[in-house]
């Protein structure tokens, strides 16, 4: 079914602004809209994109979005997708890291956003157990999940490894059980129109950062040239990267404190969009520290354009074939040992929200293992509570996802005020 533009608009501005709690949350989001609710994917190219997103660097639910938008309207529908993904939640980062270098933390914002976070490990969860029922359909498939879901939590494995071996044993040691199918008109691309994609987004991708430095801007020209590099290294997301992205803006670049990096990374896991959206709370109070608001108001938005015109370059160069590895049997069982992988991805991302969520304190174990586990005693029970309550309004009352957001939003609230 081909959406007409203003339909698709309305659609994925809803995926926009209810895209909280990282990545699993923003995939079930997306799965919910556009599978479930409403014939747009099928449950195999949902699971196919998705695969094919977790090979690109940069937030996968953003690209998992645009190419959406791209394969129900072309680059037109892509471009509409990847924006109103980003855009909401960039908004809403840009008057956070105002409000914070002007006044700190903002202490009814975190409560606020604490009811949806809770609201969020519930749908999660709902969305893990779902995904996992329709991807998971073989032993080996289980097998891959659980051990992608071990190597990543508990042995802290590189992201890439795990998707790129779980890629090498479906490919070398499983068979599809789907059936080949013929590639559509849009997977047939010519390779001049593979390099005319790249070479467009890769001028538009630089364009700024050559203004910048003609024009004298160093610290402008800097931040372009580092989130630059981070969009080019930042394979499995946010997650991946944010060590190294804090060390270079802290230590080397001295944009800001370490309490003001956590607090930063905070804000973005309350808003809506990709949490690497904290690349932006990092540019504004880089420009903030040296020029004051109104310039800080150029780095951020020189943050935002090198972290996501990357995003558009992988997807229209890339996704016009991704129809096309469908065809070829070793690589669709790569691509399904890579959605079973993808399973277990998301557990453990949702593992690790949750327990940052539920728990103040987080420890490592004294073992070999490298798993974080929760400090007792710094179990957050308004947290607690409030996910409580969600699970209710999800599973038991069938509340609407936007609904229930909104009732938790004011319950967190009303617990501030309580002082609860």
């Amino acid at each position: 079914m081909t959406p007409s533009l203003p339909d698709l608009t309305r659609i994925f501005a809803r995926i926009g602004w209810m895209s909280f709690g990282g990545p699993a949350a923003q995939i079930a989001v997306m799965h919910r809209e556009l599978v479930e609710d409403r014939p747009w994917l099928t449950e195999r190219q949902f699971l196919n994109a998705l695969s094919f997103c977790m090979l690109l660097p940069g937030p996968e639910a953003m690209q998992l979005c645009t190419y959406a938008g791209w394969r129900l309207r072309g680059v037109t529908g892509g471009m509409i997708a990847g924006l109103l993904f980003v855009l909401p939640g960039a908004m809403v980062m840009l008057c956070l890291a105002y409000a914070y270098a002007r006044w700190g933390q903002v202490p009814m914002v975190e409560a606020v956003f604490l009811g949806v976070k809770a609201a969020v490990v519930i749908v999660v969860l709902q969305a893990l157990l779902r995904l996992a029922k329709k991807t998971l359909q073989r032993r080996a498939h289980w097998a891959i999940a659980l051990t992608s879901f071990v190597a990543l939590y508990a042995f802290d494995a590189p992201f890439p490894l795990v998707i790129l071996t779980a890629a090498c044993v479906g490919m070398i040691g499983m068979t599809s059980h789907h059936s080949a199918v013929s590639p559509t008109p849009s997977a047939k691309v010519s390779p001049y129109r593979t390099l005319r994609q790249a070479a467009i987004w890769l001028v538009l991708w630089f364009a700024p950062i050559l203004l910048a430095y003609n024009m004298g801007a160093e610290t402008l020209t800097t931040v372009g040239l580092f989130f630059s590099k981070l969009a080019v290294v930042s394979f499995g997301g946010a997650y991946a990267v944010l060590a190294y992205m804090a060390q270079e803006a802290v230590t080397t670049h001295g944009w800001l404190s370490p309490a003001q990096m956590m607090d930063g990374l905070g804000l973005a896991e309350t808003t809506p969009g990709p949490l690497i959206l904290v690349t932006e709370f990092v540019g504004y109070m880089a420009g903030f520290g040296l020029f004051g608001p109104v310039l800080a108001l150029l780095t951020a938005a020189m943050t935002l354009w090198v972290t996501f015109v990357p995003c558009f370059l992988w997807i229209f160069t890339a996704a016009p074939h991704v129809e096309w590895l469908t065809t070829r049997p070793r690589l669709t069982s790569a691509l399904d040992a890579i959605s079973a992988a993808v399973v277990g991805v998301i557990a453990n991302l949702s593992l690790w929200f949750a327990l940052h969520v539920f728990f103040n304190q987080l420890t490592r174990a004294d073992t070999g293992f490298a798993p974080s586990l929760p400090v007792i005693s710094s179990l957050n029970y308004p947290a607690a509570l409030l996910a409580a309550i969600a699970a209710l309004l999800l599973f038991r009352l069938r509340v609407s996802l936007p609904l229930t957001l909104l009732i938790m939003a004011v319950m967190g609230a009303g617990l501030h005020q309580l002082g609860i």
